[in-house]
């Protein structure tokens, strides 16, 4: 065979795909429109630098020169005032609560003591369970105070600072290691059900379509209901046993705490599991093919992952990318899982993120089982 005619049967296979893609819509839309979105969103929403850290003061001193060290530790946007507390217990509440990331504790005599040469120590708690908002916040506190010490040392002293006018006192909750995997594997998790349990449901039911095997099985005397629930049962057990496994593993080899209740994780996660299944039965009702399966549960995942708070913190990223975040599954999951399991958190202190988390899963299944019977009727 002449390389004449290897070319000619080349460019006629080339062109065959070039127009079976170019005349089906939704594949122009996921090669074209959907990568312009999602380029766009995750150049938004993939931001490494932490800022806006909630923080609450706690100010023991109540002077104009403590005030003034207060203003400018927060002058560079790394940490947020978002309250202000009369104790410390009250600040370390804040945290337990979620509500704040630090806590700036300022002690009494604080400008009586400088102005008379003594030092002074001030304290910052930080949540843990995130190892880098934590490491920036206590870095963003101490490099503040040494710089102000030596200034302030330096101006008594002539040029010549002899002693630190300043100490921090850091305390890290929950994390006190700052052991990053200890943060990310809950969210490793969350991902790794929603990858595992959408595919399997969005590719069985598309190979199923394109082999003809579905409509062998419509013309036998089974509900759609029940049909459509015995091919997504299999899919909630292996979702539930690589939830298993996971968190043996985690516990084992990374030495992730189990705290909480185990009951609440195995509820949030059947409540999750209800998201994952929704995504991948939707996304087979407008696949024809398994490719297309596939490529369509990918354009879910990587929003969703991006938007969840794994890889960026919800609060570093720009406020109008914070409401996208709202009607994100895996995000209400993940804090769930990390609030549980690092915080031991319970229902009382997790009751929106449930909340949350089920109304999506009965939404997103309700949908795709609605489409699903209309394709098949």
């Amino acid at each position: 065979m002449s390389l004449n005619t290897l070319f000619v049967q080349f460019l006629a296979v080339a062109m065959k795909e070039l127009r079976q893609t170019l005349a089906d819509r939704r594949m122009i839309g996921m090669l074209v429109l959907a990568p312009l979105v999602q380029l766009t969103v995750f150049g938004f929403a993939v931001d490494l630098d932490v800022d806006r850290l909630p923080t609450v003061v706690v100010d023991q001193d109540q002077t104009a020169l403590s005030r003034q060290h207060v203003a400018a530790v927060l002058a560079d946007g790394t940490l947020e005032r978002v309250g202000t507390r009369l104790d410390s217990a009250s600040a370390e509440r804040a945290i337990e609560a979620g509500s704040a990331a630090v806590a700036l504790i300022v002690p009494p005599r604080f400008a009586r003591d400088l102005e008379r040469g003594k030092p002074t120590q001030v304290q910052a708690i930080v949540d843990g369970t995130n190892p880098n908002k934590s490491g920036r916040a206590q870095s963003t506190v101490l490099g503040y105070f040494a710089a102000a010490s030596q200034r302030l040392l330096a101006e008594k002293s002539g040029g010549t600072p002899q002693t630190a006018a300043f100490s921090l006192r850091p305390r890290v909750f929950y994390n006190p290691r700052l052991d990053t995997p200890i943060y990310m594997l809950p969210g490793i998790l969350a991902i790794m059900l929603l990858i595992n349990t959408a595919l399997l449901t969005a590719i069985g039911l598309s190979r199923e379509k394109e082999t003809g095997t579905l409509e062998q099985v419509l013309v036998t005397p089974i509900a759609p209901a029940i049909l459509l629930l015995g091919k997504i049962l299999p899919s909630v057990v292996i979702g539930l046993f690589e939830f298993f496994l996971a968190l043996g593993v985690s516990a084992s080899i990374f030495d992730l705490p189990l705290g909480g209740s185990f009951a609440l994780l195995l509820a949030a996660t059947c409540l999750f599991l209800l998201s994952t299944l929704g995504v991948g039965l939707l996304v087979s009702t407008f696949s024809r093919t398994q490719q297309q399966a596939f490529m369509g549960v990918f354009l879910f995942i990587l929003p969703a992952n991006l938007l969840s708070g794994l890889l960026t913190p919800v609060s570093s990223m720009p406020r109008w990318l914070e409401p996208l975040t709202r009607i994100n599954p895996v995000r209400y999951y993940i804090e769930i899982l990390r609030a549980t399991l690092l915080e031991g958190s319970g229902v009382r202190d997790l009751w929106p993120a449930l909340l949350a988390l089920g109304a999506f899963g009965i939404l997103i299944l309700a949908v795709s089982t609605v489409r699903f019977e209309t394709r098949l009727a």
